[in-house]
């Protein structure tokens, strides 16, 4: 197979030939149809996650695609089968899965970061009976990469976490992938959204996603301007970016009793608002992705057609320009590639 590789972090990204991977026992190969260039790859490449520890590597969380190979013991997926997978890949024995909560697996895999990645032509997926999603034949694949990781990431912060009422405001620290899909979701319940972010591309998408209200924060006190349009600030914020500044703003932004719900990973120490947080009452959450069993709300949601994730697909490339995707992460929106012509 052609895969994205690079040597080191940091290290140049090339494409290069690979073996063809084998199925594991339990496991599965998927044949990679789409899948999605996420600022969380670009953090791997850089070296902030701890989970890649084996060179080469292959990038790629994102993805959907069909069946190749079935693994010894997997009795409830044939090849053929079009399917997605949630970026976290849970072993479905621990106690959090077997409580339900298969997105913070003690025992989790992530193509991508703790094996090879989705940035080929083939991927091994493990422990496939409790992290295959079927797709239908009428959703794409290139939406349906997006389902496993920034989609249903931002559905579930909105939705499970966020809990916003119709009319509520919610705003969106981050107008990335997972910002714009978070703000399509909170429009699509009935929320008043206010987007921030500092490109002015960025906004004009979350506009024409449902946001009622964008703020442009290189050039405005956010926290002010978020109590301004809100009158008195929001029942609900998250930071879908994941800096400092984006986390404290997001908590300062809200009224009291509010939820504040970090997405976006922050990888230097953070001062908070804390003396808010104790005297509003607030409540601060964290959302790591979602299992595999829980997406039936999602998938309704996109078959009715109330929310449409391939909408937020601005640009589609090959495998071959991959490399310097990944190197740039300049474009707004989400880019999706297609690793084969």
């Amino acid at each position: 197979m052609r895969a994205v590789m690079y040597e080191a972090f940091g290290a140049p990204l090339e494409v290069r030939d690979a073996p063809d991977p084998v199925a594991p026992p339990g496991g599965v190969v998927i044949r990679v149809e789409a899948t999605g260039l996420c600022r969380s790859d670009r953090h791997g490449w850089q070296g902030h996650d701890p989970d890649i520890r084996v060179f080469p590597h292959v990038p790629g969380h994102e993805l959907a695609g069909t069946l190749a190979e079935v693994g010894a013991g997997v009795t409830g997926w044939k090849p053929g089968a079009r399917v997605a997978v949630p970026f976290v890949c849970a072993c479905g024995r621990c106690r959090s899965c077997r409580t339900g909560d298969q997105q913070v697996c003690e025992n989790q895999t992530q193509p991508g970061f703790t094996h090879w990645g989705s940035f080929a032509e083939y991927v091994v997926v493990n422990d496939a009976e409790v992290n295959l999603i079927a797709l239908p034949d009428d959703l794409t694949y290139a939406a349906a990469a997006g389902l496993g990781c920034r989609f249903a990431t931002a559905f579930r912060a909105v939705v499970t976490h966020g809990r916003p009422g119709p009319g509520d405001w919610v705003a969106v620290h981050g107008c990335g992938g997972v910002g714009l899909s978070a703000v399509m979701t909170a429009a699509a319940m009935g929320a008043q959204v206010i987007a921030v972010d500092v490109a002015p591309a960025a906004l004009d998408l979350a506009s024409r996603f449902g946001a009622a209200v964008t703020i442009d924060a290189s050039r405005t006190d956010v926290v002010e301007a978020v109590h301004e349009a809100s009158d008195g600030g929001v029942q609900v914020s998250l930071d879908a970016l994941g800096s400092p500044v984006t986390a404290r703003d997001s908590i300062a932004g809200l009224r009291r009793r509010g939820r504040h719900v970090q997405v976006g990973l922050v990888l230097e120490p953070a001062e908070l608002p804390l003396h808010l947080v104790i005297g509003r009452e607030l409540e601060i959450l964290g959302s790591h992705g979602m299992a595999a069993h829980a997406y039936a709300p999602l998938m309704g949601m996109v078959q009715a057609g109330t929310l449409d994730p391939e909408a937020l697909i601005t640009r589609t490339i090959t495998l071959d320009e991959a490399p310097a995707a990944l190197e740039a992460m300049d474009t707004p929106g989400i880019t999706m590639i297609h690793p084969r012509p």
